[in-house]
């Protein structure tokens, strides 16, 4: 690991600051805005949390654009971090990189889950978490970067999409147990899958496809000379991909869960109108204010990310509560601990922002 901040020429800071809002919407809102609900009994909280909980299988909320979004934001800082080795430094160095970063996200995946440490083989699952999804999907936009110009790129990315689509007009349906995605993890990795409503060998095609649309927002304002103009093409093509996404949902529904191409499309159009809008309003108007803080998650997202799901702080809020339970009742005591437990993480992540302390892999 290194203690420096990604190495980005022209560093943007749009790029840092969605995806500490990806982060952040993930870590701390989220798990807060749940909590409160459950304590609080309002119609109107509960109709709010319903965009902050998953769609059952077709269809698309807020929530689902998460992950997506995640994945979006590794792909547009790639142009940045391997555009040495696109312009003639040695391949054999980025492949070294690439492959030490692929196998790194696997092995937190699979700490992320819970079940590495245990080291009891029927607990292990060998590939079910976002941090292997990412993996997966960096690892073939890397391959298409390093390998092919930007048109072949396109026409690469359009093949993934097709190709993951081709089998299921021949092989199953869109049913949660009678899909060709849900087959494929059925065959290859059989006992070692975890959460059987989510598919991933096969679902890679699709993952792959939605870090290279990052790769095109990030290529096109890493090339920018006209930042406006950029940041229409960018809120252009979004819209563009959520017309597409849409009409091909008529054929393949938008289903989160195994990662369909109508879902790559529709989701990945508003990750290029986010996009858009970031990038217009922090580095072409330079409008910062009330925003920057979410750098601390955006700057350290693995480091964020590993901390918030493996690490429970709700011990220590409790013992600096000890108390107040009697007061506050069950649930508003556990929406309690669980800001505590988000408030710790930011204070974490800003301690290693003022120190400068960059965790990345």
């Amino acid at each position: 690991m290194s203690l420096s901040p990604p190495t980005i020429n022209h560093r943007l800071a749009s790029i840092d600051i969605l995806r500490g809002l990806d982060l952040f919407l993930l870590l701390f809102l989220q798990p807060v805005l749940w909590k409160i609900g459950e304590a609080a009994h309002i119609g109107q909280i509960d109709s709010l949390l319903w965009h902050f909980d998953h769609e059952t299988w077709e269809g698309f909320r807020l929530w689902d654009l998460v992950m997506p979004l995640f994945l979006f934001m590794v792909g547009a800082s790639m142009p940045f971090s391997l555009s040495k080795y696109c312009n003639g430094a040695p391949l054999s160095t980025a492949y070294r990189k690439v492959i030490r970063r692929v196998v790194m996200l696997f092995i937190f995946g699979m700490i992320v889950q819970g079940n590495l440490l245990a080291f009891d083989p029927n607990a292990i699952y060998i590939y079910t978490n976002t941090l292997q999804a990412i993996a997966c999907g960096y690892l073939i936009a890397a391959v298409f970067l390093l390998h092919l110009s930007i048109r072949w790129q396109v026409a690469a990315t359009v093949m993934l999409l097709f190709l993951y689509w081709l089998p299921f007009q021949f092989y199953g349906d869109y049913t949660p147990e009678g899909n060709f995605a849900y087959r494929i993890d059925e065959i290859v990795i059989g006992r070692f899958r975890g959460d059987l409503s989510y598919t991933w060998i096969w679902s890679s095609l699709t993952f792959g496809a939605t870090v290279m649309l990052g790769t095109f927002a990030g290529r096109m304002m890493r090339n920018s000379t006209r930042p406006e103009h950029t940041a229409s093409r960018l809120l252009g093509l979004g819209l563009a991909l959520l017309s597409l996404g849409i009409l091909w949902s008529f054929q393949m529904p938008v289903i989160k869960r195994i990662w369909t191409s109508s879902m790559t499309l529709y989701s990945g159009g508003w990750c290029f109108i986010l996009m858009a809008i970031f990038y217009w309003s922090i580095d072409v108007k330079g409008w910062h204010r009330g925003v920057n803080r979410l750098k601390i998650y955006g700057m350290n997202p693995i480091t964020a990310y590993m901390i918030g799901e493996v690490i429970n702080f709700r011990s220590v809020v409790h013992s600096v509560t000890w108390g107040l339970q009697a007061y506050m009742g069950n649930e508003w005591y556990a929406a309690l601990l669980t800001f505590g437990n988000a408030l710790i993480l930011y204070f974490i992540l800003l301690w290693m922002s003022r120190q400068k302390i960059y965790l990345k892999i």
